[in-house]
């Protein structure tokens, strides 16, 4: 176990817990081998949270990675590609705890690279700057502005059968070899019907890469605004979203190979936000958990209502109910409880110290 930090308080470096209550060696056995694939969207504030599980699961499963995602401040755009029939994904996918982003610029014809290029850096959004997280959240369904999206602006000669439809607050590019989404501000782009399309069939078919660009301020106090990419991510075929949305089916009816599953990691209301702010997400089939289980949590974390599980939790009920049942699961649940054990103990020894003060 290595230790960072102070003398006073070490961290582990593994599990991102206090030295004193690590939880490395309390797994007994070595990671499981899932032959579903696990990929964490994980919220950047979710990270840090004492109670966070996504550090359980990484512990416990091999074929698992936490991707970061932050909140659309200003604007992102998201492009979509279908990967090619049987393309093999394995050396830059979702495979192992260490993940490795494919190069995206490599998998792009040049004329694709130059036109999402110059879409994205021509001045064609609106921006907000200066709300603060507060105002986020109070604001998040309130509109902001309409984005325009005009090819005599920007100057390139789009792909021959590239078709461009403006919504409120988003626009989406698409052709017979992509799909690009730019969003504002608190857009909740739904681009569900594009699976009715030749793009959208392939990208569910044969899987799909994406990769998201994220505009923010380039320092603290500045108004310089600088785009960066995010994430890069490779989606394989049999992926699916684990997410309680109005159209997503009980484990227990899934009658297809689910080969990846997609989870998001963050407090309930970051989650929804996360799911509303990656229009690709609605590319995939969507499953939801039986809702009459309870919680480890219980009053150590707030859900919002019973059947609301922890991220590990979800992970373990899902694999279970997708046909990937192996021996180890339950002791993966078993850390996980012995982390809440921690808590209560370490609120209870707080509030003791506080009341003999």
């Amino acid at each position: 176990m290595g230790s960072e930090g102070t003398a006073q308080r070490p961290f582990c470096h593994c599990c991102s817990k206090p030295a004193r209550i690590c939880l490395c060696d309390r797994l007994k056995s070595p990671p499981l081998d899932n032959s579903i694939a696990v990929t964490i969207l994980q919220h950047s504030r979710e990270k840090t949270h004492p109670l966070n599980s996504s550090r359980v699961a990484r512990l416990g499963l091999k074929n698992l990675c936490v991707v970061p995602v932050t909140d659309v401040i200003f604007q992102a755009q998201f492009l979509v590609r279908p990967l090619e029939p049987n393309q093999d994904c394995a050396s830059s996918s979702i495979a192992g705890n260490h993940y490795e982003m494919p190069v995206w610029d490599e998998r792009l014809d040049s004329s694709l690279r130059r036109s999402v290029t110059c879409k994205y850096l021509t001045e064609r959004l609106s921006f907000h700057p200066g709300m603060s997280e507060s105002e986020e959240e109070l604001n998040l369904s309130q509109d902001i502005s309409d984005v325009s999206n005009d090819y005599d602006q920007i100057g390139e000669t789009p792909i021959d059968d590239e078709v461009t439809s403006s919504f409120s607050k988003y626009t989406v590019t698409y052709s017979s070899k992509y799909i690009m989404v730019a969003i504002d501000k608190t857009a909740k782009p739904d681009i569900g019907w594009i699976l009715n399309y030749p793009v959208g069939k392939a990208a569910i078919s044969n899987g799909f890469m994406v990769r998201k660009l994220q505009r923010k301020k380039s320092l603290l106090n500045s108004e310089e605004l600088k785009d960066s990419e995010e994430f890069n991510l490779v989606i394989p075929s049999g992926s699916a979203l684990l997410f309680p949305s109005s159209n997503a089916i009980e484990l227990a009816e899934v009658d297809h190979e689910v080969k990846h599953l997609i989870v998001l990691d963050g407090t309930w209301a970051k989650a929804r936000r996360m799911y509303y702010e990656n229009p690709w997400l609605k590319l995939l089939p969507h499953l939801k958990l039986d809702q009459r289980k309870e919680s480890l949590y219980s009053d150590v974390r707030h859900q919002p209502k019973a059947g609301y599980l922890s991220t590990v939790e979800s992970i373990v009920c899902a694999l279970k109910a997708l046909g990937n049942d192996m021996e180890g699961l339950d002791e993966i649940l078993e850390v996980f409880g012995s982390m809440i054990k921690d808590q209560r103990r370490c609120k209870d020894e707080k509030f003791k110290a506080m009341s003999k003060s």
